[in-house]
């Protein structure tokens, strides 16, 4: 195989696998079941438990996502931040970004 084939089959192959990675992040309702958001937010992110949390449905997916990023890498610590820091501890962006966008969409 000449290197010109090579590396075509080995581009595709990597976006394959970039495609398929992202895929998991794309659900932003199940990464927000899976990561127990609704725990204190509510199933539908407009019911939390306390009259204290947010609700989210229906907020701007980019200032939501924002917020959770500031969150997890300390950059926000007002309110009730320190409750928040270990739920969003190991996101990542893209989960962050889907999770906000479902949210958007609530």
């Amino acid at each position: 195989m000449n290197i010109r084939k090579t590396l075509m089959l080995a581009g595709g192959m990597a976006l394959t696998l970039g495609v398929a990675g992202n895929a998991a992040a794309a659900d932003g309702g199940e990464l927000y079941k899976s990561k127990l958001c609704g725990t204190c937010h509510g199933a539908d992110a407009n019911s939390p438990i306390m009259p204290t949390y947010p609700k989210l449905a229906g907020q701007n997916a980019v200032y939501a996502a924002a917020q959770i990023k500031d969150i997890r890498d300390g950059k926000r610590t007002n309110g009730l931040t320190a409750a928040m820091k270990p739920m969003v501890a190991t996101l990542t962006d893209e989960e962050i970004d889907a999770i906000a966008e479902w949210m958007s969409q609530q």
